[in-house]
């Protein structure tokens, strides 16, 4: 593993209970940044709170109060440099004739709204403080737009445009936002998808398999550093080909 320098760094991982929320946390961690730990997930978050020695706080991302009452919290540190937005749900899949409006609006809360209270949360400490970086976990899916999953593809289309709006707005600040697009990832949000939606994403993936959430990771290190200093309001790809755009 290459070391990226985050000693010194605060970093808010949300959806850190498992997945790449989770390996995030890990690679965060293991690259020397204090973690704060958010996710609805109470046993998920402890676990991942014991192996990289973070800070857990269970939340849902979708519930304005406890997003700015967990911000607050973090600023106990007198900085927060890192936010990265990893909390999500695929959704029932169904057509969207067939799709229930309650799910719909369900995805999109934590999906999209809760990647914009979490920044919004977030954003003027950083500015404030004329430094941060956030990453927000956007989905090929947002690009493309999967079958049967209408409510998922616009919750990540929303991050992707959501990304690109925010980073535009604090440039100059020393405050950079950028998302990724990963296709199909190995993680235990597959579990909401039927094998056949699984097996449709893999079929057009080039490299011909899933990602690996540590893979997913790397890349977000990377946009969490210093080093990452001319990108802002960017999506990068994490699709094993699959995305040409």
């Amino acid at each position: 593993m290459n070391q990226i320098d985050l000693k010194g760094r605060v970093a808010v991982v949300t959806g850190a209970a498992s997945g790449i929320g989770r390996a995030t946390a890990k690679r965060l961690g293991a690259d020397g940044a204090a973690l704060e730990l958010w996710d609805a997930a109470a046993e998920g978050l402890a676990e991942t709170a014991d192996s990289t020695g973070g800070t857990a706080t269970v939340l849902s991302v979708a519930d304005d109060d406890a997003v700015a009452a967990a911000a607050a919290a973090a600023e106990r540190h007198g900085r927060v440099d890192i936010l990265v937005n990893c909390a999500g749900i695929a959704g029932d899949i169904a057509p969207v004739a067939e799709a229930d409006p309650a799910e719909w609006r369900r995805v999109i809360e934590v999906n999209l709204t809760g990647t914009f209270l979490c920044c919004r949360a977030v954003v003027p400490h950083m500015v404030r403080s004329g430094y941060g970086r956030i990453v927000n976990i956007a989905s090929v899916a947002g690009k493309e737009g999967n079958p049967n999953a209408a409510h998922y593809s616009a919750s990540k289309a929303g991050v992707i445009t959501f990304t690109r709006a925010l980073g535009k707005e604090v440039a100059g600040s020393g405050v950079l936002v950028n998302c990724i697009t990963p296709a199909v990832i190995d993680t235990a949000i597959l579990g909401q998808v039927t094998e056949a939606q699984v097996k449709y994403m893999v079929e057009r993936i080039p490299l011909g398999r899933m990602g690996r959430p540590e893979e997913v990771a790397a890349l977000i290190a990377w946009l969490s550093s210093e080093e990452c200093s001319f990108s802002t309001a960017a999506a990068f790809d994490l699709s094993g080909g699959r995305t040409t755009y």
